[in-house]
């Protein structure tokens, strides 16, 4: 006959679903509570339980140190009785001994705890089953029991745990009733202290994914693939498949005989209308076959350098309102399906901007090489404007003649293309290649997080330098929000990267020590030696070297009288490099370098003075007005002691006050 205690045992673990060892544990760990309470045993003793699983009977076993005469029974034992539990024990050693008695002697206040011991354990162990046993089934499909519905979410029951659907994943116009069976898509499993937090859906699209698993045995199986899905929940949705087996029709495979493997899905998301198209690697064959039911008479595809992608979509006029769908639904679902943006346009819209602009240097040539259907188009879209009956082949005129432009536009839009690639291709041979190796999280300098969270858009500092070299302007655009304290900072890094030796020195020097010594000396200028690549504490009077071959520029000037321009002050006033210690130098045009990937069409002795210009106003105009122009950040000078020409930075001391204070880096 089995015992109280076994059967008592077995109810809790089949109750809470929980295994022997679980509960086994929360009772061991009930006991060691409820002793060292009733005795107030120490924290540092150690207290150990064992119980027999089939009888129940509890033995605690306390830590005691072996003594000869005993004074505290609680902590110490005699060397008798050690040696009865322990036959090697010495005096002075620390044993486990049983305690005497039955834990029927603990008191109320210790039984008290052993029960909200128990109790506790056993929940805590309840919540960690249910959390290993719902986060299995995140990203999967559950059914549950409408309990509760109020404005901002719906409660469902689950059986042992409760899930809740928030306002923002349910289907819009679907109702909901208490005890009604609900398949919903588990989204989130989070741990809480009352259990874990199920969160369900039934908007995301990856219920519609499960749920073209579970109806066709093709997805399931792997012979069918969804290459994407777009859905906008309870009105419509669109889904791109590939068969990934030869002789299997994706779409027939999907939509089942007569439609009832599509239909079942479209009854359990509430008549939501779906949409299943064949993928294709073609993406003009792709977009088009995306904006059906519309029929699509071209495709022109333009991508940009700096991932923008573009589609012009020429259709009949009869189907721009198809194309474009309700609400612009049918476009939105098909941007979201091809990952392009879509731009819709009708062959009578395309033909009548090709004639006002036949004079652009693209279209220019179509005036003697196809004067018949240019003369024919304009005699249609006259007949249009005048609200008479067009034909349906003149409609297909008008169609030859929208894709003819459109291909034009789209040679002109490649060529554009290619040839800024060859400028970035161009750009890229110049710089070194370990600059495309460097991330820009590399710490190669302190900036904000907001301005890492914008250079985060870039793949490595590579990218960041050629775009810089190439349009300065098109870069800051990129950045957007970038703070403009720092982007001296980063204009620096970038002169400084450009140079092999100035990069690997910089690579050199990142480390922690590097970056420490940059925050404790804020106030104080640090200047880094690109010769050594360490980082020196400056005065006023140390500067960064510049590159070698600016150097080998800056001895032939050294020896001539270098005339500033009025820019810098008075040009009648020669200006040796005795006679100053930091002299400007002018370079001869012919000796200044070419740079690779001019920016806005200038030579680069202009790239050179606009950069080093330090001119508060500029000449007066026409109007007689001055014309301001902005402070630089940087200076070209020569320096005496070293022989050297070198880069001085400046930067603000104080945001409330428009003062700068000189430092070099």
């Amino acid at each position: 006959m089995r015992s109280e205690f076994e059967v008592a045992f077995n109810e809790i673990t089949e109750s809470r679903a929980l295994p022997r060892d679980v509960v086994l544990e929360a009772l061991k760990t009930a006991l060691v509570s409820a002793y060292r309470r009733d005795s107030n045993a120490s924290a540092a003793q150690r207290v150990e339980a064992v119980l027999d699983p089939d009888t129940g009977r509890p033995r605690i076993y306390v830590e005691k140190e072996v003594v000869e005469e005993v004074e505290n029974p609680n902590t110490e034992v005699a060397l008798e009785k050690a040696r009865f539990y322990h036959p090697e024990a010495q005096l002075g050693e620390t044993v486990m001994v049983q305690v005497e008695g039955s834990t029927k002697n603990f008191g109320r206040i210790a039984a008290q705890t052993a029960k909200q011991v128990i109790l506790q354990k056993i929940r805590e162990a309840e919540r960690n089953s249910l959390y290993d046993e719902y986060v299995e089934r995140e990203g999967d499909l559950i059914t549950g029991t409408v309990q509760s519905v109020n404005s901002h979410m719906v409660t469902l029951s689950l059986g042992r745990a409760e899930a809740i659907m928030p306002r923002a994943q349910q289907i819009p116009g679907e109702r909901y009733r208490p005890h009604e069976k609900l398949r919903t898509y588990v989204l989130e499993v989070k741990r809480s202290n009352r259990g874990p937090q199920i969160v369900v859906s039934r908007a995301h699209r990856n219920m519609l994914r499960r749920l073209l698993e579970y109806e066709v045995p093709e997805i399931f199986n792997g012979q069918v693939e969804i290459k994407s899905i777009a859905r906008e929940a309870g009105y419509r949705s669109k889904v791109a498949v590939a068969a990934l087996q030869e002789g299997i029709d994706p779409v027939g495979a999907c939509v089942g005989m007569r439609g009832m493997r599509i239909q079942n899905i479209v009854k359990e998301l509430h008549e939501e209308k779906i949409d299943v198209i064949e993928w294709n690697p073609d993406h003009e064959v792709f977009i088009a076959k995306a904006l059906s039911p519309a029929r699509v008479s071209g495709v022109f595809l333009d991508e940009d350098l700096d991932g923008n992608r573009t589609a012009v979509v020429v259709v009949p006029d009869d189907q721009l309102s198809l194309a474009i769908g309700r609400e612009g639904q049918n476009a939105r679902l098909a941007a979201k399906l091809t990952g392009w943006r879509i731009d819709i346009k009708s062959v009578s819209e395309v033909a009548a901007e090709a004639i006002e602009n036949l004079d652009s240097p693209i279209l220019a040539d179509l005036q003697t090489s196809h004067a018949d259907i240019i003369e024919e188009v304009g005699l249609i879209l006259q007949k249009k404007a005048a609200e008479l009956t067009v034909m349906p082949e003149e409609y297909t005129t008008l169609g030859r003649f929208a894709a003819l432009v459109e291909a034009r536009y789209q040679a002109a839009r490649t060529a554009e293309r290619e040839a800024r690639l060859g400028e970035i291709n161009a750009v890229k041979a110049t710089l070194p290649e370990g600059v495309f190796a460097l991330p820009v999280d590399a710490r190669v300098a302190e900036f904000s997080e907001q301005a890492m969270e914008a250079l985060q858009s870039f793949e490595n500092f590579g990218e960041i330098l050629w775009r810089y070299l190439l349009d300065e302007e098109a870069l800051k655009k990129r950045l957007g929000d970038f703070p403009e304290e720092e982007y001296w900072r980063l204009t620096a890094l970038l002169d400084r990267l450009i140079i092999p030796e100035e990069l690997e020195a910089l690579v050199a020097t990142l480390s922690d020590d590097v970056a420490e010594a940059e925050g404790e000396n804020a106030d104080e200028a640090v200047a880094v030696d690109v010769a050594q690549g360490e980082m020196v504490a400056e005065g006023e009077e140390q500067a960064q070297v510049m590159p070698e071959a600016t150097a080998e520029i800056a001895e032939e000037t050294i020896g001539e009288q270098a005339e500033l321009p009025d820019a810098f002050g008075d040009e009648s006033t020669p200006m040796s490099a005795e006679s100053e210690t930091d002299a400007v130098i002018e370079q001869p045009e012919e000796e200044i370098p070419q740079r690779v990937g001019k920016r806005r069409g200038k030579s680069a002795r202009d790239i050179l003075v606009e950069e080093f210009d330090d001119v508060d106003e500029m000449p007066t105009t026409k109007k007689g007005k001055k014309k301001k122009k902005k402070k630089k950040s940087r200076q070209l000078l020569f320096d005496e002691d070293t022989g050297e020409l070198v880069t001085r930075y400046r930067r603000k001391s104080n945001r409330a006050r428009d003062n700068w204070d000189e430092y070099y880096e």
